[in-house]
């Protein structure tokens, strides 16, 4: 009885898949010898896809761990400007203390912690003085984000946003 052979399909046991591999009277099926050829190749391919996402991840972990500080000698920027409060309040900041929504403080991508700094509404041209402890703003567009007392004597928790000028100040 000749075994069902699709046309254009090599059976198993013929010559062709002899000289390839294949074993007659094998219980591999054609399916079977054509995936274990197969994956081996398939197990290298994930491996390496795993090895470079890999990579890639520790590359990323070292740049997110190189320092963004700036020199706050001059620093003077004008940019907008929000505020970050009750959700916030008692979580640890990025300089290891806990957020207080009633202290002077900022959160800025650049400037060390530590530096204080002149923030002047350009709207209504109040200022306030804080002190950078948190990084942040994670909000593209945004210069730097106050506490709640800060943005409350700027004059800006009713708009939650204003045009600031930041200047650091000198010890």
């Amino acid at each position: 009885m000749e075994p069902d052979v699709k046309p254009g399909s090599v059976p198993c046991g013929s010559e062709p898949a002899r000289e390839s591999g294949g074993a007659v009277g094998s219980d591999v099926g054609c399916a079977g010898l054509f995936a274990s050829r197969l994956a081996p190749t398939r197990a290298l391919r994930t491996t390496g896809i795993k090895r470079l996402l890999g990579l890639a991840i520790l590359a990323s972990l070292f740049t997110g761990c190189a320092s963004y500080n700036v020199d706050p000698r001059g620093y003077d920027e004008s940019g907008t400007a929000s505020y970050y409060g009750a959700k916030h309040h008692g979580k640890r900041t990025a300089s290891g203390e806990p957020f207080d929504q009633h202290a002077l403080t900022a959160a800025h991508r650049k400037l060390p912690f530590g530096t204080r700094v002149k923030v002047t509404n350009l709207n209504n041209d109040k200022t306030v003085i804080v002190r950078i402890n948190d990084r942040g703003p994670f909000t593209r567009g945004r210069l730097i984000d106050l506490s709640r007392a800060a943005a409350d004597q700027l004059g800006m928790l009713r708009s939650g946003t204003a045009r600031v000028r930041v200047q650091a100040l000198s010890d």
